[in-house]
């Protein structure tokens, strides 16, 4: 059936005919699988934040690089939206796709095209697993770093997207300082070079400007990334405490001693029992909280390190600090904190898990209200922290069965961004923008800010296809969410004050 479908770019209304696209597609690319009944397209309707759902237009699973291109300049010359997606594991909505665009899935493109030992680099497609990598240059001593939760299933082209992390972020950086170089295909299907073999290039670092634009900017097409060498010696301590605030000063004493673990993690209480009934990794369950934190390095510098650190949880009130015994108990302290996600989910019928950052001097201050904050709109939160770097991830426990929750559980994340905003926060740390947030952009950011990163974005994509109405918001949406006034200083969330 020939069905119209209307579309809205930059305020203008466009019409796409999905047989006339899909006559256009097969004219030019005769091998390119097309998705477009209901049955096949439904598994595509949403990334890894399954709350909000589309079914697209045509999903399009190339295989080979002339392709893509060929189908970026026949969206272009046809004025249809293109959302890239990779693993779907994104937790912000970012790959969620649009009923009247193309859903582009990079996934076939998952060859390692090099590891270069003595470069100390790797050359691979977007479809790649991020843990995949690692393993590829295991066999040389070598590893990538970057090791978000999702890295079993994750793909280095979202990773690129988002700018991922992960609990070893806070020693080793996120994806943007991990990378060399990105190959990517603008709309118009134009290949662009960011970045070089070299450690840095000449001119504007749009690496890093590309790094977590949420596909926006362009569609990558390949990454060279940076491989490290994989420490001689890595140990990690747990410290137990009686309460949040507590763990959460300890955090801010250990890096003000001049320590900078491999990583430094915070669960509290809910998360914790969650974890090890899922995982049984020896966590003290009647703890209202605990720490992990890795140390590593050579021999000697990590048993001195681990002597001080210790020192400095004792003093900070930890009621128990256990150092694992053996290579295996380190993996399975790190394997609770990694599951920790699905953990939750088998307390709930459904969660929705945010993802903000604060100065980690405020990590008392934010866990208290937090929990005020689930008080009062009547829904449990489990907290795990990437508390090194200040990047929290609260699970907000509901049941989208009850007329309301939902509604409810969004309403009360959107008041922890805020309120991570309100102490000199941000509102993402590694999950992104994407759909989800894209109401506290205005609270973050004045219109002058916002003005600026549009044109950004025009100066790429100047028609304005690619993942449109994520990430940015237009001023219109701002002055719809109350928030067109806001300028460095003041909030208008009175409420928030008083953090």
């Amino acid at each position: 059936m020939n069905i119209l479908y209307d579309e809205k770019i930059d305020g203008k209304l466009h019409h796409v005919d999905r047989a006339e696209l899909m006559a256009a597609m097969r004219a030019a690319m005769p091998d390119l699988e097309i998705l477009h009944t209901h049955e096949d397209l439904k598994p595509f309707e949403c990334d890894g934040l399954a709350a909000y759902r589309t079914t697209p237009l045509l999903v399009v699973l190339p295989e080979r690089l002339d392709q893509v291109e060929t189908l970026l300049k026949l969206c272009h010359r046809m004025h249809v939206p293109v959302v890239a997606r990779g693993a779907g594991t994104g937790l912000s909505g970012g790959a969620l796709p649009l009923e009247q665009g193309v859903l582009l899935v990079m996934a076939r493109f998952n060859r390692i095209l090099e590891v270069n030992p003595e470069g100390r680099f790797a050359r691979v497609q977007p479809g790649v697993r991020n843990l995949a990598i690692s393993q590829a240059a295991e066999p040389f001593g070598l590893y990538y770093a970057p090791d978000p939760s999702s890295q079993i299933a994750c793909s280095i082209g979202g990773n690129v997207a988002e700018n991922a992390g992960g609990v070893h972020c806070l020693k080793y950086g996120l994806t943007v300082h991990n990378l060399l170089k990105v190959e990517a295909l603008t709309i118009e299907g134009e290949r662009v070079t960011l970045g070089s073999d070299a450690l840095d290039a000449a001119g504007f670092d749009l690496l890093a400007l590309f790094t977590g634009s949420e596909g926006l900017l362009g569609v990558v097409t390949e990454v060279t990334v940076k491989l490290l060498p994989k420490p001689q010696v890595a140990r990690v301590l747990m410290a137990s405490f009686d309460s949040v605030e507590k763990a959460g000063k300890a955090v801010a004493d250990i890096i003000s001693a001049g320590i900078i673990p491999g990583g430094l993690e915070m669960m509290d209480k809910l998360a914790i029992r969650a974890a090890e009934d899922f995982i049984h990794a020896g966590y003290p369950v009647d703890a209202e909280a605990i720490l992990l934190c890795e140390l590593d390095g050579v021999e000697a510098d990590v048993q001195d390190d681990i002597e001080r650190v210790r020192t400095v949880l004792t003093t900070a009130g930890a009621t128990d600090v256990q150092l694992a015994r053996d290579e295996a108990e380190r993996i399975r302290f790190w394997a609770g904190r990694k599951n920790a996600f699905p953990a939750v989910g088998r307390m709930s019928p459904d969660y929705y898990c945010m993802d903000g950052t604060i100065p980690r001097k405020q990590l008392p201050a934010v866990l208290k209200g937090t929990a005020e904050l689930s008080v009062e709109y009547g829904l449990r939160v489990a907290n795990v922290f990437h508390a090194g770097d200040g990047n929290m991830h609260p699970l907000i426990l509901f049941d989208a069965n009850q007329p309301g929750e939902f509604e409810r559980a969004e309403a009360l994340g959107g008041k922890i961004l805020e309120l991570c905003v309100a102490v000199g926060g941000t509102i993402t740390g590694e999950h992104g923008v994407g759909r989800e947030k894209i109401n506290q952009m205005c609270v973050q950011f004045n219109s002058d800010e916002l003005t600026f990163f549009h044109a950004v974005k025009a100066a790429f994509d100047p028609a304005g296809l690619l993942n449109p109405g994520k990430n940015i918001p237009t001023l219109h949406r701002c002055a719809e969410f109350g928030a067109m006034h806001i300028h460095h200083g003041h909030l208008p969330f009175p409420e928030l004050e008083r953090f």
